[in-house]
């Protein structure tokens, strides 16, 4: 690695922890996929990296519904769960 590279390596390292100080976000953004995930006696939708739900729903159909118009409205990703837990299926609306 040449002189020149280490000293912008150094440079981009010092505007990131200075733009953490500030409170800025330098990491990649959040997206707007939605999970339909088990939720009490019924099911949930919440947006990935929330710990708050969305909206609560008995039936899953309803939530995979909901979750369907979110994920057009913001081009993302629904991800629905299984009872157990695990992915059963992924549905994309991104404009790629």
């Amino acid at each position: 690695m040449s002189n020149k590279n280490k000293i912008v390596d150094a440079i981009a390292e010092l505007i990131e922890v200075i733009l953490k100080g500030f409170g800025y976000r330098t990491t990649k953004k959040r997206t707007w996929h939605q999970h339909v995930v088990p939720y009490d006696d019924g099911w949930a939708v919440r947006r990935e990296g929330n710990k708050r739900v969305t909206s609560k729903h008995r039936k899953q159909s309803t939530a995979i519904n909901k979750a369907k118009i979110l994920a057009k409205r913001y081009d993302s990703d629904v991800i629905i769960h299984r009872a157990s837990g695990g992915i059963r299926d992924r549905i994309s609306y991104k404009d790629d």
